[in-house]
Parts: C-alpha cells; sequence; structure tokens
C-alpha cells in the first residue's frame, strides 16, 4: 500500500506517525522503562525490526547507534564546546544536527552517492589532505568496500596526530571471509548477509586496523556503561563493539 502514497503526503503521514508514537510510547527519561540517548527521551517500548535490531520510535535509532552515541558523549571530548574538524562518512540522520552544532562550522558529511551530504567521496581516495581531521566516524561503511585496507589506510592519512577515529563494523564470523569473485546479490546475501555487503568480518578485523598504523581499542557497552543503562538502552550482541582509533 505504501506506494500508492501520493509522495506529496508522506511528510504528512510521517508526522502524523511520529505524534501518534509520542502520544503512545513516549515517557520522561527518568521514569520510562526505555531510554534512548540520541533524541534524549523515555520510552515504554522498542520499535521491533524483524530482520535486524530494535529501533528508537521517534528517531530510529538502531542498538549499533544507541551504543555510538553514548560513547561520543561518555568517552570524547566532542562535546566540550570546541571547534573542531570531523568527517562523518555515511552519515546517520539521527546524528547529523546534534553533531553538527557541537562540532560546528568544521563539520563535513560525505558519501560516494547519497544525495543529502555535504561531498561525494571515494573512501579509498578521500579528498583531503594528510592530517587534515580531529574526528573521524565511520559506523558500518567498511563491510560495502571492496578494497577496505585502502579505506582505513586513507582514514589514517587524513586523521591528525592527537585526533580520533571511531569505527564500527558488524562483527559476525570467526575470521574475515571475502571473495571479491562473489558479485551476485543473492550469493552476497547467503554468505554475507546482505546484498550489498563484500565480506564478514571476523575479530581479526582489528589487524587490518592495525595495518593501517592506527593505535586500536576495542571497546563494548559494558566497558563504559552500567548494567542498568545497557538494559535501558536495550543494548545487546548487535549493538556490537566500537573500535577507537588514534595514530
Amino acid at each position: 500500500m505504501r506506494h500508492l502514497i501520493p509522495d506529496i503526503l508522506k511528510p504528512y503521514l510521517r508526522s502524523l506517525r511520529k505524534l501518534y508514537y509520542m502520544m503512545v510510547y513516549v515517557r520522561a527519561p527518568k521514569s520510562a522503562a526505555y531510554y534512548c540517548p540520541v533524541c534524549n527521551v523515555g520510552l515504554r517500548r522498542w520499535v521491533i525490526i524483524t530482520w535486524e535490531d530494535t529501533v528508537c520510535c521517534l528517531c530510529s535509532s538502531s542498538e549499533r547507534n544507541r551504543l555510538a552515541w553514548w560513547f561520543l558523549e561518555r568517552r570524547t571530548p566532542l562535546f566540550d564546546g570546541k571547534q573542531r574538524k570531523m568527517l562523518h562518512i555515511a552519515p546517520e540522520e539521527q546524528f547529523v544536527n546534534r553533531l553538527s552544532a557541537a562540532v560546528g562550522p568544521g563539520y563535513i558529511t560525505a558519501d560516494l552517492l547519497a544525495p543529502r551530504v555535504m561531498v561525494h567521496m571515494d573512501i579509498t581516495k578521500i579528498q583531503y589532505g594528510d592530517n587534515f581531521f580531529d574526528v573521524i566516524f565511520c559506523s558500518h561503511v567498511l563491510e560495502h568496500v571492496p578494497n577496505d585496507r585502502l579505506a582505513i589506510k586513507e582514514l589514517g592519512r587524513v586523521l591528525k596526530p592527537g585526533g580520533f577515529a571511531v569505527i564500527q563494523v558488524p562483527i559476525v564470523a570467526d575470521t574475515t571471509f571475502e571473495d571479491p569473485s562473489i558479485i551476485d546479490p543473492r550469493e552476497r546475501l547467503r554468505l554475507f548477509g546482505q546484498e550489498d555487503h563484500v565480506r564478514v568480518y571476523g575479530p581479526d578485523f582489528i589487524i587490518r586496523l592495525k595495518d593501517a598504523g592506527l593505535n586500536v581499542q576495542k571497546i563494548s557497552a559494558s566497558d563504559f556503561l552500567g548494567p542498568e543503562e545497557i538494559a535501558r538502552g536495550h543494548l545487546t550482541k548487535l549493538s556490537g563493539d566500537i573500535f577507537y582509533c588514534t595514530k
């Protein structure tokens, strides 16, 4: 039925749906059973996505989004009021306005094809100079990139000494598996979990980061959040880990 709705009406329907969710699901943060740190609201329940995980009914943040946002707030200086140069690759819509306000005019969103970004960029050929960015945020991108080693090397090249990169990828295998000859979407879905994925990562992903000259810390939710917060934010194994990189 969705494809029968005229485009002109879709924004109004989204607004009505959001109003409905606010009336039914949203509660004061302190008294609610659940909490979304991305949009800072309390919730009665999450929206369950059968093919992935739970999302916030207001901002659509996934488990990995909520983990990343908490990490940026709690474990980085990103919100200390200082202006920085930040590269946000394949930007999450929920983050853009708040990160732009925190970082200032040096905040740049980039993607290869997406229309609503500031610059179009091939992550394996980043068009900025060495040591250019104070901060890089790159979540669930590298599993789509055929030459991820070159992409990681480029991220390291443009990252300033003293800066940091926050990288997330799905770790779903015992060891990383890729085969460039597999181009059929159905085979990629079967082997890699999604039609546009080109590999599955294992814990050895950290070696690829280190091979590019990055210092890496793997950080899970339990490393900086208490059990109550993890439960209220509904962070499970699907939220994954943070790879915090410096050089």
